[in-house]
């Protein structure tokens, strides 16, 4: 056990949960936030347990040869954005290959699934289409930026280097918006005050550019002399749409939008397929790696004309309008409704008619679909973060696809879920891990299913 508040040499052996250092001192672990592979580090202790530790960096003795400069401001190191940046973008990918291939062995228990090597960016910066940034006062001033690793005071930012660069000029209008007007600023601990967030949204392909201000009440001023400023200055500006969310609660957007310029919506192509976007619509942030990621399910899809698919868990139907293009039928299920609402939209501007959507919760609207003799020959998931639901899984055993292909943002209940399906007769048989989000720990895989 190590002292607390005393200091000692640790050697960084891996990343963890979070990007979060492993470090070793005589065999004994200690989590060091900042700490990358092959680091050699002074550490402060300021946590001790029985089999563990936690401590911050006093000095870094060797630099890791795996360490490189930040790209964006030293101030915004505690953002909690981009955990690993100081980390080289190709160690970067083998972390997250690594760590999918030792979650499918440590918890799904399969040794015999072949995990290609992650798919990177070609350019792993600027990727984001969506931003969301908080505004607090500090020191009677409005600042706009990120929230502190673990915390919700604001970190005020000029600009982000993994979001759209038309970011940077919005941040700015929003501040002098708010100063000349003398916006009121929303506190969470109190409850008052009206503007929340500030939340925007690019269409890569198309260049349009959505505002939204998140407030706590239906009223800003001077909203139309602000639209005038952002068509002024931003290229492709769109829309500005007032988001009301007059809750006491860490969700960003409330369920009211009242457009103030244009019809509150952007268009942006996934390939071939345009998708209109909405305030409240769910797209991939990452549109290069969207279409990679994409690209990579249809190739183990591998539809035929005659072939009908289900796909779980689908969003606004990005994955199912891409399914449809070849295939004879797809059956669309999610639980959001305005997302199946976006979904048959976008059905429609596609001009396909071979996909039926259907909205509720996918391990009741699943089975009752199978049991009306609704089936598919290639079943697609892709779940939130907490995986697949039993009754879905066994639906799918039952159902007896020749192919399923799985979508997951999770590798720990991807794992959980092939083991499932494994003890069902069902193999995975290879899994594509996809880099959608540079600069953090997570990751997105594309899995291949046989049946056995």
């Amino acid at each position: 056990m190590l002292l607390k508040n005393s200091e000692y040499t640790v050697d960084i052996v891996d990343i963890g949960q979070g990007g979060v250092g492993i470090g070793k001192h005589d065999g004994f672990t200690v989590f060091v936030e900042g700490g990358l592979i092959q680091d050699k580090l002074k550490v402060k202790i300021n946590k001790s347990k029985k089999n563990y530790a936690v401590g911050d960096i006093v000095e870094i003795i060797e630099k890791s040869p795996f360490r490189v400069d930040r790209v964006c401001s030293e101030k915004l190191k505690d953002c909690g954005g981009c955990q690993i940046q100081e980390l080289e973008y190709k160690k970067q990918l083998d972390l997250k290959t690594n760590e999918v291939k030792q979650t499918i062995s440590r918890i799904g228990k399969l040794e015999d699934v072949f995990v290609h090597d992650t798919l990177g960016m070609e350019n792993p910066y600027r990727y984001r289409n969506k931003a969301q940034f908080p505004i607090q006062k500090i020191n009677n001033n409005p600042a706009i930026g990120f929230y502190k690793k673990k915390s919700h005071d604001v970190i005020p930012t000029n600009q982000c280097v993994i979001q759209h660069d038309v970011n940077d000029k919005i941040i700015q209008i929003i501040k002098t918006y708010i100063n000349a007007y003398k916006v009121s600023i929303y506190d969470e601990k109190t409850h008052t005050g009206v503007l929340r967030h500030l939340v925007t949204k690019v269409g890569f392909t198309t260049n349009e550019v959505m505002v939204v201000l998140v407030a706590n009440g239906r009223k800003l001023p001077y909203l139309n002399e602000l639209a005038s400023v952002l068509e002024e200055n931003i290229p492709g500006f769109k829309t500005l749409v007032v988001n009301v969310n007059r809750e006491k609660t860490n969700v960003i957007l409330g369920k009211e939008n009242k457009v103030i310029y244009g019809n509150g919506k952007i268009n942006d192509y996934i390939g071939n397929l345009v998708f209109e976007i909405s305030p409240l619509s769910f797209f991939q942030v990452n549109p290069v790696q969207t279409e990679v990621l994409y690209n990579k399910a249809l190739e183990y899809a591998n539809l035929k004309e005659d072939d009908t698919v289900f796909d779980i868990y689908c969003g606004i139907g990005t994955i199912s309008l891409f399914l449809a293009q070849k295939a004879k039928k797809v059956y669309g299920i999610e639980i959001v409704e305005d997302a199946i609402k976006d979904a048959k939209r976008n059905a429609q501007i596609n001009k396909l008619d071979n996909v039926e959507f259907y909205v509720g919760k996918a391990e009741e609207v699943v089975p009752s679909l199978y049991k009306e003799g609704k089936t598919a020959n290639v079943v697609v998931v892709d779940p939130p973060r907490k995986g697949c639901d039993e009754k879905v899984l066994d639906t799918i055993v039952s159902m007896n696809p020749d192919r399923v292909v799985y979508v997951s943002c999770n590798p720990a209940t991807l794992a959980r879920d092939l083991a499932y399906l494994d003890e069902r007769g069902f193999k995975c048989e290879e899994v594509q891990p996809v880099d959608m989000f540079p600069h953090s720990v997570h990751v997105e895989c594309v899995a291949f299913i046989t049946k056995k």
